[in-house]
């Protein structure tokens, strides 16, 4: 049983959710049905996926795959239920769903036993490509979590246009990455003459660290405009070991904090009084309420998907504009 998109369970008009998530209309998705499909080789980082006949049992073992097919509105057949985002919370609710393990370590005898006619695989999963691919076709989804700093926009898209492709959703699919493109383009003519200076930081467990631009998020500041503060720029996955000495000397106008303990722990996110010292205080960003702590399952979960690149751009939008 197909789980609704994101724009259906808002109630959106299709019209308008084309617009805003390129969704297809009802009368798109007739269109889709019914294209022929015509035998493809995909080439990726990991070899080559050969698909003979149009994917009907889909799994997609990385949050941000099941991101783009709910935007497609593509049904999926299994996914790893441990850390699916509130904003697909309905595919994590749905028993028709085969719960298919851990994002970083999937189940593979479920994975098997669901008969998967395409495998969708990020780079969290990539060691498992090899004994996946030996029973099923799986496409890698060619995005680089350690270095966003070029690149990552490019590749969203491109994967956006090629799942587009596979499922007959390829009007959907332009539509999808033209609501991106401008989403992009509003958020980078809004802050292009600002002079304030961002600094995005992971809490874990009470410590913190720093992402500069070429790092996880390399993407914020090299296609998003943002200007950095401090001078992290390690390409670590989970960013540079910083104290609250270094965030005070960095002098940010504006804080972006991801709260991963939220997420791993699947609690609230944290608040400023509890993270709150005299360092801290003494920087701009705090003195001037433009702590932003940002939605950490779009952040940290996903984060090259449409939903959260959606996301992503209107909290960087909110923290310029608290001033």
């Amino acid at each position: 049983m197909p789980v609704p998109s994101l724009a259906t369970r808002l109630g959106l008009p299709s019209a308008l959710a084309a617009l805003i998530f390129g969704a297809a209309a009802p009368a798109q998705a007739e269109t889709a049905a019914s294209t022929p499909f015509a035998p493809m080789t995909l080439a990726h980082d990991l070899g080559e996926t050969v698909l003979e006949h149009r994917p009907e049992r889909v799994a997609a073992l990385g949050m941000n795959d099941l991101d783009f097919l709910d935007s497609l509105g593509v049904p999926v057949a299994g996914i790893p239920k441990d850390f699916v985002p509130h904003f697909l919370s309905a595919y994590a609710d749905d028993p028709q769903i085969r719960d298919l393990g851990f994002i970083v370590k999937p189940n593979i005898e479920q994975i098997y036993a669901l008969q998967p006619d395409l495998v969708l695989m990020s780079p969290l999963q990539a060691e498992h490509y090899k004994e996946i691919s030996s029973f099923a076709p799986v496409l890698y989804f060619d995005v680089d979590y350690r270095n966003s700093a070029t690149g990552h926009l490019d590749a969203v898209k491109d994967h956006f246009l090629t799942l587009g492709k596979i499922f007959g959703k390829e009007e959907a699919a332009r539509e999808g990455v033209a609501a991106l493109d401008r989403q992009v383009a509003r958020l980078r003519d809004e802050i292009a003459d600002r002079p304030e200076k961002a600094l995005i930081l992971l809490y874990n467990n009470g410590a913190f660290r720093s992402f500069g631009p070429r790092s996880r998020y390399g993407f914020v500041f090299s296609d998003l405009g943002v200007t950095p503060a401090g001078e992290a720029s390690e390409t670590e996955l989970h960013g540079r070991p910083v104290t609250s000495e270094f965030i005070e000397a960095a002098d940010p106008d504006i804080l972006f904090i991801i709260d991963r303990t939220a997420v791993m722990e699947h609690r609230p996110v944290l608040t400023r009084d509890q993270i709150a010292n005299p360092l801290l205080e003494s920087t701009p960003a705090w003195a001037n309420d433009r702590v932003i702590f940002v939605d950490p399952e779009a952040w940290y979960v996903t984060a090259a998907g449409p939903t959260s690149l959606s996301i992503i751009i209107d909290e960087l939008r909110e923290g310029y504009r608290r001033r």
